[in-house]
């Protein structure tokens, strides 16, 4: 397994198969792209199925464990099952989705060998869910979570970017995921240096607050020093109160699990981060948050492929708390040190 110059492994790969989206959510910077019609087969400027692939056989080949699938809207991709099909053995496939697709297409996923999904769901209210993602797709992202159980993929994780105009559904998403099996929340932490409009941003921390009151077990992951918060769907055989070690595989698949993904407030996040990630365009990026550290994989074969991975790697840098620091006002800005790299 490779590791960078601040000791951290790379086990995982995020890998974009196009950056078009059939939704256009207001706190996105870089959705509602291109041509959604519908699936269709890649386009030119999009890594092909061999492409992706290639991709993860030499990924494999650097003891790579897990594979997200991620957009835009990578159900955009007509032949996303039969990625997920060729993906190596023994990496573990997951899948970030709007859910519109998965009503038809979540049985044939699991066939082709897909292991997890989460599906962004940032409001129950049909109005407030429209007004969020500018569309009209509700009820379809519903039956696609409905779609996700009934096809095995528990737990299904709901993805909340919690901000100005969704911190107020908040409760009403817990109470969901605590009644629903095989539901879990993650609440993610918006992000104005990518997203721009700071005034949008809320004080996570109080997010925090109000879920260890509501919680009736809390854990602490090891990974991203994340807080795990379990209400109502709490495996029995869990003792209450807080815990350090939350890392336990057979935790991992009960419901009524909340989890708040913090970079921004969270000073060991982007300290402990194992990914690196693809573009659609053929780029490795060392991180999610920079568009300056593309490397391009040239026309992806095996050589080039290994040997921009391997770069990538050793230029990766934490992106808060290293590539962006806090000025004497307690603002974050780039760390010059990084500048043109």
């Amino acid at each position: 397994m490779l590791v960078d110059q601040f000791g951290r492994e790379v086990s995982g790969v995020r890998v974009s198969l196009t950056d078009r989206c059939n939704f256009d959510c207001v706190y996105c910077h870089n959705e509602g792209l291109g041509d959604t019609r519908g699936p269709m087969d890649a386009r030119d400027d999009e890594m092909s199925t061999d492409d992706v692939v290639r991709f993860l056989e030499v990924a494999r080949e650097f003891d790579v464990e897990a594979v997200k699938f991620t957009g835009g809207e990578p159900m955009l991709r007509e032949d996303l099952e039969e990625i997920v099909r060729r993906t190596p053995d023994g990496m573990e496939t997951s899948l970030t989705t709007n859910g519109t697709y998965l009503p038809d297409r979540a049985p044939d996923l699991v066939d082709a060998g897909l292991d997890r999904v989460n599906v962004s769901q940032d409001a129950l209210d049909q109005e407030a869910f429209a007004q969020v993602t500018q569309s009209g797709e509700y009820e379809a992202v519903i039956e696609g979570v409905e779609a996700a159980l009934d096809a095995g993929l528990q737990p299904v994780k709901l993805n909340m970017v919690v901000f100005e105009q969704t911190a107020g559904y908040v409760p009403e998403m817990v109470d969901h995921v605590a009644e629903n099996d095989g539901l879990q929340l993650q609440l993610i932490e918006y992000m104005p240096e990518l997203a721009g409009r700071p005034e949008w941003a809320v004080d996570i921390q109080r997010v925090h607050d109000w879920l260890e009151e509501q919680a009736d077990h809390v854990e602490q992951r090891d990974m991203h020093d994340r807080r795990r918060y379990w209400v109502g769907g709490r495996p029995a055989s869990a003792s209450s109160g807080a815990s350090s070690d939350a890392d336990s595989e057979s935790d991992d698949d009960a419901g009524g699990m909340v989890e708040i993904v913090d970079p921004v407030g969270n000073a060991d996040f982007c300290a402990n981060c194992h990914r690196v990630r693809v573009t659609h365009e053929r780029y490795l990026k060392g991180c999610l948050n920079r568009n300056d550290d593309l490397r391009s994989m040239g026309e992806m074969s095996k050589v080039e492929i290994r040997e921009a991975f391997r770069e990538t790697v050793h230029e990766r840098v934490p992106y808060y708390g290293e590539y962006m620091i806090k000025d004497d006002d307690g603002e974050w800005t780039i760390n010059e040190e990084y500048i043109g790299v």
